[in-house]
């Protein structure tokens, strides 16, 4: 069973998949590696991460000088095809037209999904982001705590490969002993971030990252995320073995030819391929989940991209892993007798409480940076450090204007220097006119590396004017109806973007920093808009009524028990964390549940 086209495709699979990215991918894994015969539908191209990264090329080697295009909106290196804001035939609307209300829906057209194009930082929810409700009486408890998913989270952390350090941080949970990889050094940004923010109450740390710094353990870890199963404990030994620990040149965004970060397709989908269990369908745009007489759902109606015919996979179950919010788009768009407004919409709750991370950013110049020697700080491709959220006790008694927290991530170092590098060098020189030769040389070798940033991403509760809907007129050039959003900051998201820009002020200035940006600008202005972060989530929340929600506690749709979701829709909430490991635990959890109701004939 391996990558095929439409006309391959066979009678039947137990489970059919929607999105092969993480979600997707961790559902595949889970149930191959048990012996399930499965199809994930891509509505994306296949991918070779190890052939098609210019992974080790000179910014300057890059085609346009790496200028953005419309297939690559982050940059010719970015590891991203069919890919971005704006999908040429695939458009999206907002019911706004103020900017600030409007929604920017990022699409990852590609085998493996978002997993190609992400920071690979990979905190854990806390027992407090499952209870929102319970400690602010706002938003909704998820029906789950921090105790159901734990053991999930040290699983996907083993299989995955993640560093980082156990701080015994208040919620923010340690993993279990001997789980994580050793964490790198920190840059010397981070370690004088490190030394001076305690001036401020800034605590700066080691982040956690899906990225290898040491081989993974062959030996013994198959065995402790398969136990019993010797078939799937060779396959994983011999998956781990392929992949190397990161030797600090490139920047991860551009994807890892060596294998030493996370992407479904290098932890998920070679193991399940290798197994003999998985059927992977490139370019099948989902329109529709089809459903029995009886209200089961029967597989999924797709579009063959290739010639444009209409097609239909069948499985005994079937599990929406396509992003948040595509996955909400087939629910709304998959229409019947039974269920007139959107397939297991009973509740009404289908595009409702979508959240993402409320994100603002703040940077200085360093002077004690100026003049360093030269030396190497590429790193493993993003921050090895970052600044957990400290200020519970304050948060939950009400005196923050906010609920939850943030988290800050680091831009600094002395990576390779960009085409770009010497923009604003003149704003640090004094001199009047330009300069040339080697005087600028000199001085561009004088100032590079002496900026140093925060990027906040923080806690967003669900709002009754954050939603998404069908347009009730425009199509994709599929012929499928598109969504229409609708945004909404509250007072809670400015005042904490308020608070972010302070506390980001505070900690650069007591670094020495030189802050070029009022104090005192509009959060409205500041705040990222929704959707830019990239990690929206909602739109089929979980609960523990089917009233007031869309899924059951394992992600199993109330209205069609054989009806799964498997990214970030049945979110409740955004936590002060990024969501692409919860995504993949939830998923582990969520296919140990089905393969359960498989065997016990409940599906």
């Amino acid at each position: 069973m391996p990558i095929i086209t439409a006309d391959k495709l066979q009678d039947s699979y137990d489970v059919v998949i929607v999105g092969s990215g993480a979600g997707g991918g961790q559902t595949a894994y889970t149930l191959t590696m048990e012996g399930l015969k499965v199809l994930i539908l891509e509505a994306g191209r296949a991918f070779d991460v190890q052939s098609e990264v210019a992974m080790l090329q000179l910014p300057s080697q890059a085609p346009l000088r790496g200028e953005k295009t419309p297939d690559k909106q982050y940059g010719f290196h970015d590891c991203s095809i069919n890919s971005g804001w704006d999908i040429p035939g695939e458009p999206y609307t907002n019911a706004s037209k103020d900017p600030v209300d409007q929604f920017r829906w990022w699409r990852q057209r590609m085998m493996g999904g978002r997993t190609n194009h992400w920071g690979r930082i990979t905190l854990r929810n806390g027992p407090y982001d499952f209870k929102p409700r319970t400690r602010f009486d706002l938003g909704f408890d998820w029906p789950i705590g921090y105790d159901d998913i734990a053991p999930y989270y040290d699983k996907v952390e083993m299989l995955i490969g993640v560093f980082g350090t156990n701080e015994g941080l208040e919620n923010s949970p340690n993993s279990s002993p001997g789980v994580l990889q050793p964490a790198p050094k920190l840059r010397v940004g981070e370690l004088y971030a490190q030394k001076h923010g305690k001036k401020v109450g800034a605590h700066v740390t080691s982040i956690h990252r899906a990225v290898l710094t040491v081989p993974q353990d062959a030996e013994t870890l198959p065995a402790k995320l398969h136990p019993g199963n010797a078939k799937a404990q060779s396959i994983l030994a011999d998956s781990m073995r392929t992949r190397s620990p990161c030797f600090w040149a490139t920047d991860c965004h551009r994807g890892c030819a060596i294998r030493a970060n996370y992407d479904s397709q290098t932890v998920h989908l070679r193991p399940a391929l290798a197994t003999g269990n998985l059927d992977i369908l490139p370019n099948a745009m989902a329109r529709e989940v089809t459903l029995d007489k009886q209200g089961r759902a029967t597989g999924i109606t797709f579009i063959n991209k290739v010639d444009g015919s209409e097609r239909h996979a069948k499985g005994r179950a079937v599990v929406l892993a396509a992003s948040s919010q595509e996955s909400v788009r087939l629910l709304l768009n998959s229409k019947s007798n039974a269920f007139p407004q959107g397939l297991a919409n009973s509740s009404g709750k289908v595009g409702k409480y979508v959240t993402d991370s409320v994100s603002s950013s703040l940077s200085a110049y360093i002077p004690a940076f100026e003049g360093m020697p030269i030396h190497n700080e590429d790193g493993a491709g993003g921050p090895h450090a970052y600044v957990p959220w400290t200020r519970h006790a304050k948060n939950g008694k009400g005196e923050l204007g906010f609920p939850g927290g943030y988290h800050l991530e680091f831009t600094s170092g002395r990576q390779m220097p960009a085409l770009t590098v010497l923009n604003g060098i003149e704003s640090r020189l004094g001199h009047e006119g330009v300069l040339f030769g080697a005087k600028l040389k000199q001085e561009a070798r004088r100032y590079y590396g002496s900026n140093l940033g925060f990027g906040a991403q923080g806690t967003m509760l669900p709002n009754e004017g954050s939603f998404c809907e069908l347009d009730p007129e425009l199509k994709d050039q599929w012929g499928i109806p598109v969504l229409r959003f609708h945004w909404k900051w509250t007072d809670f998201e400015l005042n904490q973007v308020r608070h972010q820009q302070q506390h980001i002020r505070e900690l650069l200035e007591a670094m020495g920093g030189k802050v070029a940006a009022k104090a005192d600008a509009d959060p409205a202005k500041l705040i990222r808009r929704g959707g830019e972060v990239i990690h929206e989530v909602g739109g089929a929340i979980m609960g523990a009524e089917r009233e007031s929600s869309v899924t059951n506690p394992w992600s199993q749709t109330w209205d069609v028990k054989n009806l799964f979701l498997a990214d970030g829709a049945p979110f409740a909430s955004t936590a002060d964390k990024n969501p692409t490991l919860t995504i993949m635990a939830l998923a582990w959890r969520m296919a140990d549940h089905l393969m359960d109701e498989l065997k016990k004939g409940n599906i």
